[in-house]
């Protein structure tokens, strides 16, 4: 949902019953033959490739022309509500939107700066395994060479193709490839564009979305307000869902992505699930087994099965471990990016990191940029602070599995969609295994002596004793002693890395 407004919105749907499919569209293109069909009893079939699931982190550009006013998320929307600060932003800095509208915007989008070479070198140095880029967000405004949307970046804008470039520079530098489409709500999301001001001087003066010359932009849609009911995130309109999937299987079929995400449940029924089989028998197709990755939410929006693909959790954690791979969806700042805006600390996203891993999840992590394509100063030094701590304390990262149990510590983060926290102390530990080796992770700088409760002697966890206790960075065995009530670890002074240390602990 990417908003503000994305509790409001979960709230207002998440107990909604999905209705029944409507017909499927009649011209809807076959999807690709294979193993996967349209139904949900042949895609609980699905299983989570095993390059999704050794990953563990990645980079999202969640980037595009709203990122122009520096106003944060959904200002495409908001600018065409009075009373919103969005709203009076756009009447001081650009004038009403009957004359200055969000087709407007687009032009001043011209991404002069973008380097997406430069840019994914360090997005890699940063430990991302694998990157996502926007497709499209709910301003309908298409990231790619798009065959069915005149409103691209290819034609307007930066008049570059946004997605190819990421692709290609991700695929340069071994990162796995994805992209996000946000279309699936934009028909309902943007109706306060058809919408005018209540009050003087322009009382009755319609928006520039009631334009019919702009439609294709700002969509015919007058008749289905938003959120006027449970269950109205995404549209009952059978035309408009056959037009979302031409858009996104072109986009799926041109860029060959291995994730697709989508904002929200999956959309309209029949139409998503057909898209997600030509997903999946494509990938199928192409590399001999099943290489791509689905994610959805659980927001009541839509349909939803976590076991047919992969379950994003939008600025939140799932409690425990989870027997399914899954993913958190979070920004460094806000999801466009805002003027003096407050953004995650290094240490909140390594802790974030480590305990999104230690039960079984990914983090798929926003990083700002401006609109113009550089980097923001905090979202530089949150890639330098990465940098130097990932490639010491990716072991116990990357490639990992859950252990036994998923930590100890006097903090735990809410489980659930927004109500994410990366406020963690150094007696917050998070466990995770690779192999026959386990790696303790404090979510903060240890100091002193590290008591491991789980570890202690006779725990009922592991019946081994403790054999050796290493510091990832660090030039040797450390120090330990096995009580009864905890593994007591005797830290160095000096530690190799700031923020998040990792123990590997080895057993006899």
């Amino acid at each position: 949902m990417t908003a503000s407004l994305g509790a409001t919105v979960a709230a207002s749907t998440a107990r909604a019953t999905p209705p029944a499919d409507p017909p499927p569209h009649p011209d809807l293109a076959p999807i690709t033959p294979g193993r996967f069909q349209p139904t949900v009893e042949s895609l609980l079939g699905y299983q989570a490739p095993d390059w999704f699931r050794d990953a563990k982190f990645g980079i999202w550009a969640h980037w595009g022309p709203q990122a122009v006013p520096r106003q944060g998320d959904w200002y495409a929307r908001f600018m065409y509500c009075p009373g919103h600060p969005h709203y009076a932003h756009h009447l001081k800095t650009y004038g009403h939107p009957s004359e200055f509208g969000y087709k407007d915007i687009i032009p001043l989008w011209t991404a002069d700066k973008f380097d997406p070479e430069a840019l994914m070198t360090r997005y890699a140095a940063a430990g991302a395994r694998y990157f996502v880029s926007m497709g499209v967000h709910h301003d309908n405004f298409d990231l790619w060479r798009s065959k069915h949307q005149r409103w691209n970046a290819t034609m307007m804008g930066p008049k570059r193709d946004i997605v190819g470039a990421w692709r290609d520079a991700a695929r340069r530098r071994g990162l796995r490839f994805g992209v996000s489409e946000h279309l699936g709500a934009s028909y309902n999301w943007w109706y306060p564009n058809h919408l005018y001001d209540q009050f003087w001087p322009k009382l009755g003066v319609s928006y520039d979305g009631a334009d019919p010359r702009y439609a294709d932009l700002y969509h015919d849609n007058r008749d289905e307000p938003f959120l006027d009911k449970p269950g109205t995130w995404y549209t009952k309109n059978p035309a408009y869902h056959a037009h979302w999937y031409k858009r996104i299987r072109d986009l799926v079929d041109s860029y060959q992505p291995d994730l697709l995400y989508s904002d929200g449940g999956l959309p309209f029924g029949t139409v998503g699930r057909s898209l997600v089989a030509h997903l999946y028998n494509s990938s199928i197709a192409r590399h001999g087994r099943l290489d791509a990755v689905y994610a959805s939410k659980d927001l009541g929006s839509g349909e939803f099965h976590r076991e047919w693909g992969v379950q994003d959790v939008e600025r939140g954690v799932l409690k425990g471990i989870n027997p399914f791979p899954w993913q958190t969806d979070t920004s460094n700042g806000d999801w466009f990016e805002k003027e003096d805006d407050r953004y995650k600390t290094p240490a909140q996203v390594i802790a974030m990191l480590a305990d999104i891993v230690s039960k079984n999840g990914n983090l798929l992590l926003n990083v700002a940029l401006r609109a113009d394509g550089s980097l923001p100063p905090a979202s530089s030094e949150l890639l330098d602070e990465l940098a130097a701590w990932m490639p010491i304390n990716g072991e116990a990262i990357h490639a990992t599995r859950p252990w036994k149990i998923y930590g100890e510590g006097p903090t735990e983060a809410a489980a659930g969609n927004f109500k994410e926290s990366g406020d963690y102390v150094a007696q917050d530990i998070r466990f995770t295994a690779r192999r026959d080796r386990l790696y303790a992770i404090t979510l903060g700088a240890p100091r002193g002596e590290v008591a491991i409760a789980s570890l202690a002697a006779g725990n009922p966890h592991e019946p081994r004793r403790v054999r050796r206790v290493r510091l990832l960075g660090g030039p040797g065995s450390l120090a330990f002693r096995q009580t009864d009530a905890a593994l007591l670890i005797t830290c160095p002074e000096r530690l190799p890395t700031r923020h998040a240390s990792a123990f590997e602990i080895s057993f006899a």
